[in-house]
C-alpha cells in the first residue's frame, strides 16, 4: 500500500464512504477534490473562519454502518493555505492508532477526536443544520423533531406552543423544506415568536433563501431594528444571506447606507454570513467605510477576516491600499500603524 501523508490519502485508501463537509462560515457541501488540492498545497481553503480550515468528516468504514464523524479545524496562513505541521501530527497518530493497518480499525478511529488538538465542538445550530444534511444525504430519516416543526412552521399547527419546538426540528425542516413550505413558512414569518425566529434564522442562513421568503426576512428584519431588537435584526440579516442577490444586496446596500442602522453586530453578521454579497464593486467599499467609521467596530479583525477569503482577498486589499488618507478607511489604517 502507498504511503498515508494526508487526510484525503487515508480517507481514499482506507476504502471510507465520505461525505466531506465545511463547517467553517457556513455549512456546505465539500467536494473531496477541495481537500486534495488543499492538503497539496494547490489552492487556499474556499471559506476559512477564525484561521482555520473548519471542515466536518462523516464516514463509514468497513462493515460498520454508523457514521463516524470527525469535526476538524487545521489552521491556514494569512492567504488560507494549509499550515502542515499540526495535520502532519495527526495523520502520524493515526497510523499508530491503526497500527499501519486498516482492518478492524473503525471502533480504534472513532475515538481519536478525545483530545485531538484539531478536534472543535461546532455551534448548536451548526451541528442540527449538519446532523439534517447528513441524514438526508445518507437516505436515513428526519429526526423525531421533525413533523412537530414542520407543522407549526407552515401553519397547520399554529395554535402548538413554540416551546415544544425543538432546534433539530427546525434545522430538519430548514433542509428538506420544498418551494410551497417556503412559501408557507414565508407567509408566517411575520408572526414567528423570537424564541424560534432566532434559532430559525440561524438554520436558515445555511442554505439558498427563495423570494418570498427572503422578502419576508426582510420586512421581519427591517421591523425588529425599528424596535431595537438587534439579536433578531441580525438573526434575519444572517439568514437572508443566499437570498436573490436582488433582494439581499439590495437591503444590505440600504443598510450600510444608513449609519443608524450600522454597529458591530451587523458588520459581524454580513461579514460571517453574507461574505458573498459583499463581493461588489461598490457594495465592499462602504462596508469597509462604515466599518472604519464605526469606534466600536473592530476594522482591523474583521478587514483581515474577509482578506482570508480567497475571492474577497485582493478586493479588501486593493480597498485598503487605494484609501485616500483622508477617507474614514485612511484614517483608521493610521491608527493602526501609529506607533503606541
Amino acid at each position: 500500500m502507498q504511503p498515508i501523508h494526508t487526510l484525503h490519502d487515508f480517507f481514499m485508501r482506507s476504502g471510507a464512504s465520505l461525505h466531506l463537509y465545511h463547517l467553517g462560515r457556513r455549512l456546505a457541501s465539500c467536494p473531496t477534490q477541495v481537500l486534495a488540492d488543499f492538503e497539496a498545497n494547490q489552492t487556499p481553503w474556499p471559506y476559512p473562519w477564525q484561521g482555520e480550515a473548519r471542515m466536518a468528516c462523516v464516514f463509514r468504514l468497513g462493515e460498520r454502518q454508523d457514521p463516524i464523524i470527525w469535526f476538524l479545524a487545521l489552521p491556514v496562513d494569512e492567504q488560507g493555505m494549509l499550515q502542515p505541521g499540526p495535520r502532519d501530527a495527526f495523520i502520524h497518530r493515526l497510523l499508530e492508532t491503526l497500527g499501519r493497518s486498516m482492518e478492524g480499525a473503525s471502533s480504534d478511529v472513532d475515538n481519536l477526536m478525545s483530545d485531538n488538538p484539531l478536534a472543535f465542538t461546532p455551534s448548536l445550530p451548526m451541528q442540527a443544520m449538519l446532523h439534517a444534511r447528513a441524514t438526508l444525504e445518507l437516505d436515513q430519516p428526519a429526526s423525531q423533531h421533525h413533523e412537530l416543526a414542520e407543522a407549526y412552521l407552515t401553519g397547520e399547527l399554529s395554535d402548538q406552543p413554540w416551546q415544544a419546538l425543538g432546534l433539530q426540528g427546525l434545522a430538519d425542516v430548514i433542509t428538506r423544506m420544498d418551494d410551497s413550505e417556503s412559501q408557507a413558512l414565508a407567509g408566517r414569518l411575520h408572526m414567528l415568536p423570537v424564541e424560534v425566529l432566532r434559532p430559525l434564522g440561524d438554520c436558515l442562513a445555511h442554505i439558498p433563501i427563495e423570494r418570498a421568503l427572503a422578502q419576508a426576512l426582510r420586512t421581519r428584519g427591517d421591523k425588529a431594528a425599528q424596535e431595537g431588537d438587534i439579536e433578531t435584526f441580525c438573526a434575519c440579516v444572517r439568514a437572508i444571506a443566499q437570498g436573490p442577490t436582488d433582494i439581499t444586496g439590495q437591503w444590505y446596500d440600504a443598510l450600510l447606507q444608513d449609519p443608524a442602522a450600522c454597529g458591530p453586530d451587523l458588520f459581524a453578521a454580513m461579514a460571517a454570513r453574507g461574505w458573498e454579497q459583499l463581493e461588489d464593486g461598490d457594495r465592499l467599499p462602504l462596508f469597509l467605510t462604515r466599518l472604519a467609521e464605526h469606534p466600536k467596530a473592530d476594522f482591523s479583525a474583521l478587514a483581515k477576516d474577509l482578506a482570508m477569503i480567497p475571492r474577497l482577498r485582493l478586493p479588501v486589499l486593493m480597498c485598503l491600499r487605494h484609501a485616500d488618507p483622508d477617507s474614514p478607511i485612511g484614517k483608521r489604517l493610521a491608527q493602526l500603524h501609529r506607533p503606541a
